[in-house]
């Protein structure tokens, strides 16, 4: 591997305006970091991408390098990207499993993070190491969100996750499983119990659904749900995927390696409307999925989709499935807007904040999928590092 690597960094034109760190949501200093490992820095290099990104390790592995970083090499232009990840991932999978944390001098100010997916992570390591007394609530029995229960494990080894929770609780972040904010426990029970700030990084974990006839049956299931825990599922050979987003080919190719014999994703435009990024497409298409075009899902019965086609025809037609996957998207749950109403969130119940991550209820902080909706790793951890910045200042006024 690391002959592999070194002949990867050699391919970086070392470009003194690199367009590939502005093309990263956090700036990652990648010619710098390139730079330090053929020089045999390569823990300096590790130490450099985690004080920048503290998930630069998971980011290496999940990130759509090709819309971010890779997408804005220069050598785009004549051929093949510098890759990236690669190289990040290598000396990020170093240095973090290297990394011992030394136990933070606490400042006595305590900060409740709900969540802990990578917005919630990337605060905890951020205000963690400046002696915050984190607590982190999560309604799941692990630490990972999305990562853990969102992104399949042919994606992200979990173990990773594992590893940043051993870091998290050398930083004397206390994590508090299986609980629901909003629930028994609310907002308001936080500020009584003395946390000065509260942040919530929850993610969007409700399926949006079609709202056609079939819903209910015993053969469809939402797809982050299924991907939650896919091998409970018996989804019987022929499977049929409603949509087509990064989420929809993350399922497909679960499915696939969980014993469908076929998986076809079936999408009401063109293959060049499907929103999800064109690697993801390219590595289903690998993974032998099939793609039916232009066909409009409206009602689901035993024998599988009753379709339209919707280029022009208006023909009907059923396609055959065992099984039903639906994929179009996700909204947060309102589990903790219900019990503190001063938080805003807008038509699609996303919370509303500025671009600090400051919400309309003093005290209270969110970033992450949350707030913008499903987007990537990397970007919820950018907004997380502006609103570290923003908890600091606000409990400085306390």
């Amino acid at each position: 591997m690391n002959k592999y690597v070194i002949t990867l960094a050699k391919t970086c034109l070392g470009c003194k305006k690199p367009s590939c760190r502005t093309g990263c949501p956090v700036g990652t200093p990648i010619p710098e970091m390139i730079r330090l490992f053929l020089a045999g820095e390569i823990k300096q290099a590790g130490k450099m991408l985690f004080d920048n990104n503290p998930l630069s390790v998971i980011c290496s592995m999940v990130c759509p390098h090709e819309k971010h970083c890779e997408g804005h090499c220069i050598l785009n232009k004549k051929g093949t990207a510098v890759s990236v990840g690669s190289i990040e991932n290598y000396i990020s999978d170093l240095y973090m499993n290297d990394l011992q944390f030394e136990k933070p001098v606490s400042n006595g100010k305590k900060v409740a993070i709900i969540g802990s997916g990578p917005a919630g992570i990337a605060l905890a390591v951020i205000l963690g190491a400046k002696g915050y007394d984190i607590t982190m609530y999560d309604a799941h029995d692990k630490i990972g969100g999305v990562l853990r229960y969102g992104i399949p494990d042919f994606r992200l080894n979990k173990e990773i996750l594992d590893t940043i929770e051993t870091k998290l609780r050398q930083l004397n972040v206390t994590i508090r499983p299986n609980i629901t904010i909003g629930k028994n426990i609310t907002v308001g029970d936080l500020f009584r119990d003395d946390f000065k700030a509260v942040f919530i990084g929850t993610g969007v974990w409700a399926p949006k659904k079609l709202g056609i006839k079939g819903e209910s049956l015993g053969h469809v299931h939402f797809a982050i749900d299924y991907l939650k825990n896919p091998s409970v599922y018996q989804l019987g050979h022929r499977v049929v995927v409603l949509g087509a987003g990064n989420v929809a080919m993350d399922v497909a190719r679960t499915a696939v390696r969980h014993g469908a014999r076929e998986v076809i994703i079936m999408y009401r435009k063109g293959m060049e409307d499907i929103p999800a990024s064109h690697h993801e497409v390219e590595c289903a298409k690998i993974d032998g999925v099939k793609f039916e075009l232009y066909k409009q899902p409206v009602e689901i019965n035993e024998q599988g989709v009753i379709y339209s086609s919707t280029d022009g025809n208006g023909e009907e037609g059923l396609m055959e499935a065992d099984s039903i996957l639906i994929a179009i998207s996700q909204s947060p749950k309102d589990n903790i807007v219900q019990t503190a109403k001063q938080i805003e969130v807008d038509g699609k119940g996303l919370v509303v904040t500025d671009e600090s991550g400051r919400t309309t209820m003093e005290g209270v902080f969110a970033s992450g999928d949350v707030v913008t909706g499903a987007r990537t790793v990397v970007e919820a951890v950018a907004f997380s590092k502006r609103v570290a910045i923003a908890i600091e200042e606000y409990i400085d006024t306390l």
